[in-house]
């Protein structure tokens, strides 16, 4: 049986199996999450382009953006995929080095506002979208994260299996929409290595062709089912021909969406163990900016890989600066939406800081990735004293997970100013109750 097959047997499955109470609730975290890192994305390039750009395609269709525009689900999944993920605050699944909600949440809510289904259903489609695709990211590997996003090569996976659950597809079908979805399947990681406006296309196309895999299987198109594992397929093409053989074994049994990691911080997660570690130092002591000779973080390979400006001068380049984070972190005591204004790119105090940080990669730390993301923050003072933390998660992982009320709170903080405080707050409460609703209208739009 070829991978793609297995997944399609677990999608059969899947549609007679009820969902437990704590998968459902973790699903809706998800959901509420994606509602938080999409609403302060909405402005952030390339969503005014790409809006412009597709025009022509919205005004029709039974999808809808989150203005209310209807929109065909396609161009409903591309535009709100892109945005959920432009402001660099959707979840992660960190075995899977992938943040899959930002195309996963994009595609069942386009597919299901399209076919008119009920709160329970979409649900189930994302459940279904999260649970094939990081299981594919897994099996990829860190050979796989060298050079791909995976946002957007795993993404069109969890877009895939979500569209495809929703479209009622399973068996044969579902498994040539994930064969199909392969072949759509891109994104690379020079892209966001200068300064760029392509990173959020990559959830957005991922978003986008997985509704389309899904789409065209529903019509009988076909794929290559053994594309995952064959000669010239996904797994030798983009990793280091990795075994597919226990691929399911876990399916059903062990939900990933249970242990998501929802960001704390705004900006590249990479950052955030140095972060947490810079911030509990300052607690735990009592530091001012003022107080610290330097900065010195160890931590793994790829935070240093992809967090790497050195010197940043645009919003973009910050968000993926370990450098600045950190300074601001200590300077102003958070890395909110704020630390990426033009004023604070160009803060004195932050800019000082940033030149007595210096950062290297721990062997041991970059041993445990990506299983754990880690860091060890030694801040010495003016007066020659020396601390050390070892922060072993970010806020945020599962072990260390973000409360009900502090996710709850994240979405109101990155929604208000965009739909006010009352209209999130009755987002949030349809959101909690969606298994209940018979349409997704209360979700807006």
């Amino acid at each position: 049986m070829y991978a793609t097959e297995v997944f399609a047997r677990y999608a059969t499955e899947f549609r007679q199996a009820r969902l437990g109470d704590e998968v459902l609730h973790h699903a809706k975290r998800a959901v509420i999450d994606w509602h938080a890192a999409l609403f302060p994305g909405l402005e952030v390039a390339p969503m005014p382009q790409l809006r412009a750009l597709l025009a022509d395609d919205l005004d029709r269709g039974r999808a809808r953006l989150p203005d209310g525009r209807p929109a065909p689900a396609r161009a409903a999944a591309l535009l709100n995929g892109t945005a959920a993920h432009a402001a660099e605050v959707d979840d992660s699944f960190r075995d899977a080095m992938y943040h899959p909600g930002a195309a996963t949440v994009a595609a069942a809510l386009a597919i299901a506002q399209d076919r008119g289904a009920s709160g329970l259903e979409f649900l189930r489609g994302v459940v279904l979208g999260y649970e094939v695709s990081t299981r594919i990211g897994v099996a990829m590997g860190r050979a796989h994260y060298r050079h791909w996003h995976n946002t957007g090569t795993v993404g069109t996976f969890g877009a895939a299996a979500s569209a495809a659950g929703l479209l009622g597809l399973h068996g044969a079908p579902f498994a040539h929409a994930m064969a199909t979805a392969a072949t759509f399947a891109a994104g690379l990681q020079q892209a966001f290595r200068m300064d760029s406006m392509s990173k959020p296309l990559h959830a957005g196309r991922a978003a986008e062709g997985g509704v389309l895999a899904a789409q065209l299987a529903a019509q009988g198109v076909t794929g290559s089912l053994d594309v995952l594992e064959g000669e010239a397929g996904f797994g030798r093409a983009m990793s280091d021909g990795p075994d597919w053989s226990a691929v399911g074994d876990t399916l059903g049994r062990d939900f990933h969406i249970t242990r998501l990691t929802f960001k704390n911080h705004i900006g590249c997660g990479h950052a955030f163990a140095a972060i947490d570690g810079a911030l509990e130092l300052a607690r735990q002591h009592g530091l001012r900016a003022a107080d610290i000779r330097s900065v010195h973080v160890a931590t793994y390979g790829p935070a240093l890989d992809i967090a790497c400006y050195e010197d940043p001068r645009t919003e973009n380049e910050a968000r993926f600066s370990l450098r600045f984070v950190v300074a601001t972190a200590l300077v102003h005591g958070s890395v909110r939406l704020a630390a990426y204004t033009p004023e604070r790119l160009a803060d004195a105090d932050t800019r000082a800081m940033m030149a007595r940080i210096t950062a290297v990669v721990d062997p041991g730390i970059d041993a445990a990735f990506p299983g754990r993301r880690s860091a060890r923050v030694e801040i010495e003072t003016i007066d020659g004293q020396r601390h050390v933390w070892l922060q072993p998660n970010r806020k945020g992982d599962p072990e260390l997970p973000l409360s009900d009320a502090e996710l709850e709170d994240k979405l109101l903080e990155l929604a208000a100013p965009v739909i006010g405080t009352e209209r999130a707050r009755t987002l949030l409460r349809n959101i909690w109750s969606l298994e209940q609703a018979g349409d997704l209208q209360g979700l807006g739009g």
